[in-house]
C-alpha cells in the first residue's frame, strides 16, 4: 500500500480520534479561560495575599512539565476517586493553560491606557460598566492573537493524554503504527490531521480579529 491508500483506509479511525481531540481541547480551554480570568483578577488585585497565591500558582504550573501534571492528576486523584482519562486530561490541560492565559489576560488589561479608564469614570460610568464597555473590549483586541497562539499550543499539547490511554489522535497513530508496521506513514498522516486543525483554528482567530478591528478601517 502507498501513502494515499493508508490515508484513505485510516480516515474513519483518525476522524473519530479528531473529534475526541477537539472535544478534549475545547472543554479544557473553556475551563482554562474561566480559571485564567480568576487568576488574572487575583494578580491585579490590591490584596497582597491574592497576588501571592496567583503568582505561586503560575510559577508552579509554568515551572513543571505538562506530562508530569497529567500523571499526577491521573494517578494521584484516581487513588481517591475514579477519574476517566478524558477528565484527567481535560483538567490537566485546563490547569496548565490557565496559568498562561492568566498572564495573557493580565497583560491585555495592563495594555489599556489608564487615561481611557479615567475618562470613562469621569463620564459617570461605574467600574463594572467601564470594565464591560471599555477595558474588556480593548483588552480582548490586544490579547486575541496571543490567545489564538495559546489555543493552537493547547491542541498540540492534547497529544500528551495518549500516555494515560486516551484514544485521541496521537494514540490512534501509535496503535496503527504498531499494527501496520508503518510508523513513519502513520505519524505523517496524524501530523496532517493536526496541521488541518491548526490551520482551521488560525483562520477562525484571524477572522474574529478582523471583525473586532473592522471599525478601525
Amino acid at each position: 500500500m502507498n501513502f494515499f491508500d493508508y490515508l484513505v483506509d485510516t480516515a474513519p479511525i483518525f476522524v473519530d480520534a479528531t473529534w475526541v481531540t477537539l472535544r478534549l481541547t475545547a472543554t479544557a480551554l473553556a475551563f482554562a479561560m474561566v480559571l485564567g480570568a480568576i487568576i488574572a483578577a487575583m494578580m491585579m488585585s490590591r490584596i497582597a495575599v491574592l497576588r501571592w497565591i496567583a503568582a505561586g500558582f503560575i510559577g508552579i504550573i509554568r515551572g513543571t512539565p505538562l506530562i508530569a501534571q497529567i500523571f499526577v492528576l491521573y494517578f494521584g486523584i484516581t487513588e481517591i476517586v475514579l477519574l476517566p482519562a478524558f477528565w484527567a486530561g481535560t483538567i490537566a490541560l485546563a490547569i496548565h493553560n490557565s496559568a498562561y492565559i492568566a498572564e495573557i489576560i493580565r497583560a491585555g488589561f495592563q495594555s489599556v491606557p489608564k487615561g481611557l479608564n479615567e475618562a470613562s469614570r469621569s463620564l459617570g460610568m461605574s467600574r463594572l460598566k467601564t470594565l464591560r464597555r471599555v477595558r474588556a473590549p480593548l483588552a480582548l483586541r490586544a490579547t486575541l492573537p496571543v490567545l489564538g497562539n495559546q489555543f493552537i499550543i493547547a491542541v498540540k499539547d492534547s497529544s500528551l493524554v495518549a500516555f494515560i490511554g486516551m484514544s485521541e489522535l496521537f494514540l490512534s497513530a501509535r496503535n496503527l503504527a504498531a499494527s501496520t508496521y508503518e510508523p513513519l506513514t502513520m505519524y505523517l498522516i496524524v501530523s496532517l490531521y493536526y496541521l488541518a486543525i491548526v490551520l482551521v483554528l488560525t483562520f477562525l482567530v484571524n477572522r474574529l480579529e478582523h471583525r473586532l478591528n473592522a471599525h478601525r478601517r
